[in-house]
């Protein structure tokens, strides 16, 4: 009943809403479904992370709209969303089929297209969400992590901390955004404070010599990916990025519980050759190289423009 009565109130509005990624890696990533829809709509808006992306948005669609001057040096995040936010609906609003472009996966750190979503449906609009190629999805293939054969956790950075999250040091540990733990203002410099305190808090469970990786996704074919490997009580002074992401490497392998393998009726040798593929086959690259991770030109393109760290 509540999807007809939502049906029957979308027919009545005339705007409707996409919201979609752009994928990581330039347009290279992006789906042809993604691509239809900007193309198709009557007004663009978008949020990315570098100056090709924005001038390939703009040719697509000559109504593109940039996002990111919403943005101001110590302005709360949250109303930086919240204007986001408005501006989306107002032209949903105006009638208008609107599209609105993120970086990476419009669904993962993006809390102004999922609020946008949430608001123009209940406005009796048809709003959609289209998926796209996440930093995790790189980090898969990058990093040889695969989340079915060890298993992987997955934190933002601040919320990790500030609630205590219970985690696995036998398992991959991904923590999101820590350059920008504990900032709830747009803000340029890393929080030394904050990769003091997490660096704290790893080591009393990993040992400050345990081994991570600092991991970034390649946004340009000519340049790979940064995969640096770090010591946990280094991470306060390692250099980051606002688009760094913390890869802690399990303490050591995880241990079957051979009387639930039993009970289970899997064969032992299963178990022998699933331990074989239990760690992440971490590039050579990550041994202490590092790629460049932008393109010559575009220095404001170190800045991540889709981050949501203060939603806690």
């Amino acid at each position: 009943m509540p999807d007809e009565q939502e049906s029957e109130l979308s027919a009545k509005r005339s705007g409707s809403l996409w919201v979609v990624g752009t994928g990581i890696q330039l347009m290279g990533q992006v789906t042809l479904e993604t691509e239809s829809v900007i193309r198709s709509a009557s007004k663009l808006l978008y949020l990315v992370t570098d100056s090709v992306t924005r001038g390939w948005l703009a040719e697509l669609n000559d109504s593109a709209e940039d996002l990111f001057p919403l943005y101001g040096e110590g302005k709360p995040r949250i109303q930086t969303y919240s204007e986001m936010v408005q501006r989306i609906l107002a032209f949903v609003r105006a009638g208008e089929e609107v599209c609105v472009a993120f970086y990476g996966h419009p669904g993962v750190f993006v809390h102004p297209g999922h609020e946008a979503i949430r608001l123009a449906r209940a406005e009796g609009y048809r709003a959609t969400m289209l998926p796209g190629i996440s930093a995790e999805d790189c980090l898969f293939a990058d990093l040889g992590l695969d989340p079915g054969a060890t298993g992987c956790q997955s934190f933002e950075a601040t919320d990790f901390l500030v609630y205590s999250r219970r985690f696995d040091e036998h398992v991959p540990l991904v923590l999101w955004q820590v350059s920008v733990i504990g900032q709830l203002t747009h803000e340029v410099e890393n929080s030394i404070v904050g990769l003091e305190v997490l660096a704290s808090h790893l080591a009393a469970v990993y040992g400050p010599d345990h081994e991570a990786v600092i991991y970034e996704a390649a946004r340009y074919p000519v340049c790979p990916p940064v995969m640096r490997a770090v010591r946990i009580e280094d991470l306060p002074k390692a250099p980051l990025s606002g688009i760094s992401t913390l890869v802690v490497l399990p303490r050591s392998p995880t241990t079957a519980d051979m009387a639930m393998v039993k009970r289970l009726g899997i064969p032992d040798a299963y178990v022998v050759k699933k331990s074989e593929r239990s760690t992440p086959a971490i590039p050579r690259t990550a041994q202490g190289e590092r790629g460049p991770s932008t393109a010559p030109g575009h220095p404001e393109d170190d800045e991540s423009t889709t981050v949501d760290p203060a939603t806690l």
